[in-house]
């Protein structure tokens, strides 16, 4: 169990934390829209309702589609893009590990390796498109936890239901998408620069402590 721990901490913390903030925003989540709810003359709903209504579910994928949108875009676009100095950067010299032809030869080498054909074409390319299928499904379960939370407070205040082509006209939804894709690419952009000047020891997001700020890659 100690070595599990040891060999997964950084995943196993990142998790934990995911749990928490999770939890956090259902508590401060359901008061919040309970407090809407009876300010609009209707009543409050249980947890799991909650957990059903658009508000919650908009909440909840509208940050998760800008955050598989920028990963995936990072992963794809540093293929074939640059930065001079960072170590988020792939190098200007010779050709990488990373872009070495995948060999079935190789020991341990993954079993679409193996295999070849489509396989290892789609293999090569897994993360990059599991990525921006997490963005995609993230996007619709926003775009719909959104349009049922219009309605909900439609319904609540006596307002008419909004069509699925009427809410896609409408500013919210877009609004609440490019503020959060805005943010990420911001923080994506910090990082990149950032760490042509600063160092943090003991990360692999970091160059050594005693490297030039030229130095591309880690």
């Amino acid at each position: 169990m100690k070595k599990f721990i040891h060999q997964n901490s950084l995943s196993i913390a990142f998790i934990v934390l995911f749990i928490f903030s999770m939890l956090g925003q259902i508590i401060f989540g359901i008061e919040l829209y309970n407090k809407e709810l009876i300010e609009n003359g209707s009543s409050a709903v249980s947890l799991q309702d909650y957990l059903l209504s658009g508000h919650f579910i908009e909440a909840t994928f509208e940050n998760w589609e800008s955050e598989f949108l920028q990963m995936g875009l990072f992963v794809w676009l540093t293929i074939f893009l640059k930065q001079k100095g960072s170590s988020e950067s792939k190098g200007f010299g010779d050709e990488e590990e990373v872009d070495r032809e995948p060999s079935p030869q190789r020991k341990y080498a993954p079993w679409p390796v193996k295999k070849g054909g489509i396989w290892l074409k789609i293999y090569q390319n897994s993360l990059t498109i599991s990525l921006f299928v997490l963005f995609f499904a993230s996007f619709c379960l926003h775009f719909y936890g959104s349009l049922k939370d219009e309605n909900t407070m439609n319904l609540v205040e006596g307002k008419p239901q909004v069509s699925f082509l009427q809410f896609m006209q409408e500013s919210r939804f877009w609004f609440e998408s490019f503020q959060n894709w805005q943010s990420e690419f911001l923080s994506v952009f910090a990082i990149i620069v950032l760490s042509i000047f600063l160092r943090q020891k003991g990360s692999s997001q970091s160059k050594p402590v005693d490297a030039p700020n030229s130095q591309t890659g880690e």
